[in-house]
């Protein structure tokens, strides 16, 4: 038989061919290698096959048996396939003594199994014993089967069964190729496979972390020996799979050290931080920064003093002042004769950006701009001509900052706000916008949405982080309650109350419009309905997605003046909006929304001294998972929290939405589960690197061709550095 490598076409496998292979693809297994990362989601143990005399209802049982005979009974609700089998090679005659030992086996709507067997054939059979619902004795509903031995074969000695006699795999079913199908596929391709795979892994590293070789991993991760605890099977903490798991992430940290590596060894801009910097950043600030605020911007002031370009990600929850930090970092670009780009994901959060920073910075005689896709193109023109000359000192915007005609005069610092909302390329293309001749621009990345320690080594892995991790004084917190939307009139009531005091308050729906599929309330209607009918004594204003952006500035600014009592809102004001005389946030259909998208919504309000109250509103019965939730949102705050419980809820892939964030992609690896394994491999990625004797230049360098050629197909990552 011809070996394969791991890179080998996977229709060249013996029993897949082009047309298995183009379903395989869709499902991301183009390769060998592809093939054998496909791991059994579980495991059953049918290493004992029992005898039938011995077999009692209730147990899973492994049984190799004998047809006796076999059946096709047409009920009139569905045809059911019907065999007895007994053991094999059992011919006593039932009169003598009593009967043959043997056990019923049914198929339901099973019509193709009407020819498939016959007397004689030896079977492996896997399934629950029951009691006969008819007659006496046991039986086994639709068991796993496979024939060992077709009847009259003259090799008495059935050939080695994949499906009993051992601990089996069971995979995941794409279309048509089963659980049994992938045993055999995957057997097959082990067994063709090139005994000389070679180990990418350095020696010392698998040897001070007690790893397996890894073709070893391949063969015990699908067919376990007998005598491997299921228990450590099931959890996916066999020695097989922590091989390949740690192999996952320390390629992935490796990657990410040298993206690091190679960050650092770029020509960075060294921004003075004089008294003149100094006495600038103390007349725009508008409060007394705390504590927090003041040991975010000391690491941030150092980084842009040095010689490297600062790579910083700044993490506060909402409302914690992250804007006012990065509008000191700006000071210290701009103090130095050098251009700031603060890039935002929507229109609405960019303008937001631009209202705060023109209030703080302009008084003090610092030019800013603002640049997104819906301004007039002559206007845009306008804008970008004082980008390129220069005289626009901040320039705050959109992607529109990342289009080819927006040149920079002297960019030396880049802020991008809500990084999960931008694809990686999006930000790389950004810092790439400077004159060669002047050095790296430094960049900080911000984000309101607190991320868990094993995302910030994966998804920041480059970035050093730095945490805001306390409000500024003078914040009541908000008081949180679930109510059915059968109370409706009380929430409403509640809200005129509130607004009769004085303040202001947010409705939020999960749609625009109504729709044929979803029967949620939309925004619109609503809109319509509450200052109508329900609220007819209030002024109600509405804000959502698809409205042009001066019309979303438009309202905005009527909210924040007191003009608009209720702000009948979609999630657009998710993000960046605030409003500190808002002190009531009504979340309706809250069992439809995201814990974080919950989260930032509630962080509207409460940004003054008024006590606040969100109210979440739900509608029919709540899934298991969205009770979770909205029971999270009543008993905590504290964003990091929210995050962890977010993270175990929707798992790593949706935290941030994977393609957008440029998250890597795991075929193996949990971020959830492998948290202990992440953290090693970190550490083992940066000593590979550190050039230690024990591991080898040749080693290094197996390491660095294995990263590189599976860089971007393996983890979807781009540059590796």
């Amino acid at each position: 038989m011809a070996m394969l490598e791991l890179d080998s076409q996977v229709q060249y496998v013996k029993g897949i061919g082009p047309a298995r292979a183009e379903a395989l693809a869709g499902k991301g297994i183009a390769t060998l290698e592809d093939l054998l990362y496909y791991l059994p989601f579980r495991y059953e143990d049918r290493s004992n096959p029992r005898r039938i005399a011995d077999l009692r209802p209730g147990e899973m049982a492994t049984l190799i048996a004998e047809v006796r005979t076999s059946i096709l009974l047409r009920t009139r609700k569905m045809p059911i396939f019907e065999m007895t089998v007994g053991e094999v090679g059992d011919k006593t005659p039932p009169a003598f003594g009593k009967p043959r030992a043997s056990i019923k086996c049914l198929w339901f709507n099973a019509t193709y199994l009407k020819d498939r067997f016959h007397p004689g054939d030896v079977l492996a059979l896997y399934g629950k014993v029951e009691e006969a619902k008819r007659g006496h004795g046991l039986q086994i509903m639709q068991p796993q089967i496979e024939v060992l031995q077709e009847a009259g074969e003259e090799n008495n000695d059935p050939k080695e069964s994949l499906e009993t006699g051992k601990i089996v795999p069971i995979y995941e079913a794409i279309g048509k190729m089963t659980s049994r199908w992938f045993r055999r596929a995957v057997r097959t391709g082990l067994e063709v496979l090139n005994p000389e795979v070679s180990e990418v892994i350095p020696t010392a590293v698998r040897d001070r972390n007690f790893l397996i070789g890894r073709k070893e991993a391949f063969w015990k991760v699908h067919w376990p020996d007998p005598d491997e605890p299921m228990g450590k099977l099931q959890a996916w903490r066999s020695s097989a799979h922590i091989r390949l798991i740690f192999e996952e992430l320390y390629f992935l940290q490796l990657g990410l050290e040298l993206k690091r590596r190679s960050m650092r060894a770029q020509k960075g801009i060294e921004f003075k931080l004089d008294d003149k910097v100094r006495e600038a950043i103390k007349r725009i600030l508008p409060f007394h920064p705390t504590s927090a605020q003041k040991h975010v911007l000391r690491e941030i002031a150092q980084d842009m003093g040095g010689p490297l370009p600062m790579r910083r990600l700044l993490q506060g929850d909402v409302g914690s002042g992250k804007t006012i930090v990065a509008f000191q970092a700006a000071i210290i670009a701009i103090e130095n004769g050098y251009q700031v780009a603060l890039m935002a994901p929507t229109e609405i959060l960019a303008s937001q950006h631009y209202l705060n920073a023109r209030q703080v910075l302009e008084k003090a005689g610092y030019r800013i701009v603002l640049l997104t896709g819906s301004l007039e193109q002559d206007r845009k023109r306008a804008v970008r001509r004082h980008i390129a000359r220069g005289d626009a000192q901040l320039v705050i915007g959109t992607h529109a900052l990342i289009q080819e005609t927006v040149e920079f005069d002297k960019l030396g610092l880049v802020i991008v706000d809500e990084q999960h909302r931008f694809g990686v390329m999006q930000r790389l293309k950004l810092m790439k916008k400077k004159d060669s001749d002047l050095g790296e621009p430094d960049v900080l990345v911000m984000t309101a949405t607190p991320i868990p320690r094993t995302l910030a080594l994966t998804l920041y892995g480059e970035l050093d982080v730095s945490v805001i991790d306390e409000l500024p004084p003078g914040r009541s917190p908000i008081v949180t309650r679930r109510v059915s939307d059968e109370r409706a009139g009380e929430v409403f009531d509640f809200v005129r109350k509130q607004v009769k005091a004085g303040h202001q308050a947010y409705v939020v729906y999960p749609v625009i419009e109504e729709s044929e599929e979803m029967s949620l309330k939309p925004a619109v209607k609503m809109w319509d309905e509450l200052r109508k009918r329900i609220l007819p004594d209030l002024r109600i204003g509405l804000l959502h997605g698809r409205m042009a952006a001066d019309d979303k500035e438009a309202v905005m600014q009527r909210f924040k003046r007191g003009e608009i009592d209720v702000l009948v809102s979609t999630t657009v004001i998710e993000v960046g909006v605030d409003v500190p005389n808002a002190t009531v946030m009504v979340i309706e259909h809250a069992e439809r929304f995201g814990l974080s998208q919950l989260h930032q919504l509630r962080g509207r309000i409460g940004r003054g001294a008024a006590k606040s109250y969100c109210i979440l509103m739900t509608t029919g019965e709540v899934s298991e998972v969205g009770n979770q939730r909205l029971e999270t949102m009543v008993r905590t705050q504290d964003g990091f929290e929210i995050a962890e419980m977010d993270l175990q809820l929707r798992g790593p892939g949706e935290f941030f939405g994977t393609k957008q964030a440029g998250m890597p992609s795991f075929r193996v690896a949990n971020l959830l589960r492998d948290r202990e394994i992440l953290e090693a491999a970190k550490k083992e990625a940066q000593w590979t690197l550190s050039g230690s004797k024990e591991v080898s230049a040749n080693e290094v360098s197996r390491a660095l061709v294995h990263l590189r050629t599976n860089w971007q197909r393996r983890y979807g990552l781009v540059e590796v550095g």
